[in-house]
């Protein structure tokens, strides 16, 4: 046991060593945070080390003592001894401390800085609501513009055309491409109440009719394949009032339901904007976009 003693103190030494050998130049100065830091790990390397001896001695040496219990298993029996008093207070001690911490030491009805962030960022928006309640559309366009630069171009570039096909090029609605791959594999948690679009719709000629057609700006007459489109987006391909999405244009509830749930694309997945874009912004940013194609 000696010899045990001795090594744990050994140990103790070098790992105390090595730490202000790696750390020392942050004891330089007069920062006593450091010195109870260093203290804090001299009282937990000494207690780790302490209670392993007194445990791996405990293997060596003892022996079991007790009332055996009347079960078995295999001819293996057990001791019906009481839990060490040591584990017990421990365990005790830990659903009090829980106990204090939620309702004294840090009780979750207090102030925390994400509380009041949260706070002030719904003043703000209200306040941003209340400034703009009536913008003209020049207005919204000045602001959404603003939005776009900010939130957008990282991904759509300044100019909004995609960063060369990395991104959804917002200057148009749609390209061929892309009414045949959603076409092919469907489109989901978009939010819209007509539900999810499943895959394959429409296969070869008339896949091909319709992407033609909507890629074109939906004019002249529609292939009569796209009567199966229009069960949802309308025969106008606009929606149905928001029951799915615009395959004309980007309005206001084509945007929003984007910036809330996200979209998949070809660079990666695009986050959701919930409660970092207003509903004034929202606006104003369907705005921006629907100059830009208008070419204003």
């Amino acid at each position: 046991m000696k010899k045990m003693v001795i090594g744990g103190i050994i140990l103790v030494v070098v790992l105390m060593a090595a730490t202000f050998f790696i750390a020392g130049d942050a004891f330089q100065g007069d920062d006593y945070i450091n010195a109870l830091t260093m203290l804090g790990a001299l009282a937990i390397i000494s207690i780790t080390i302490a209670t392993a001896l007194k445990y791996v001695n405990q293997i060596k040496n003892d022996t079991a003592t007790g009332e055996l219990a009347d079960e078995n298993w295999d001819g293996i029996g057990e001791y019906k001894n009481p839990i060490p008093s040591g584990w017990g207070l421990i365990f005790i001690g830990t659903i009090v401390w829980m106990f204090w911490y939620f309702f004294i030491g840090y009780p979750t009805n207090q102030f925390s800085q994400i509380g009041q962030y949260n706070e002030e960022v719904v003043e703000n928006n209200a306040k941003f609501a209340k400034v703009w309640k009536n913008p003209s559309d020049e207005t919204l366009v000045n602001i959404g513009e603003s939005v776009f630069l900010v939130q957008c171009a990282p991904c759509h570039g300044v100019d909004a055309e995609g960063i060369d096909g990395k991104a959804q090029d917002l200057t148009h609605r749609l390209s061929k491409e892309q009414v045949l791959y959603t076409i092919k594999n469907g489109a989901q948690g978009h939010g819209y109440n007509a539900g999810a679009m499943p895959p394959m719709m429409a296969t070869g000629a008339d896949a091909e009719a319709i992407a033609t057609y909507i890629a074109g700006g939906m004019k002249g007459e529609a292939p009569a394949s796209f009567a199966t489109c229009a069960g949802c987006h309308g025969a106008d391909g606009k929606g149905m009032n928001g029951m799915a999405p615009n395959l004309a244009g980007y309005d206001n509830t084509l945007v929003s339901k984007v910036l809330e749930h996200g979209k998949k694309s070809s660079i990666g997945t695009m986050p959701s904007f919930k409660g970092r874009i207003n509903e004034t912004q929202t606006k104003a940013l369907t705005k921006f976009i629907n100059s830009i194609q208008a070419g204003e």
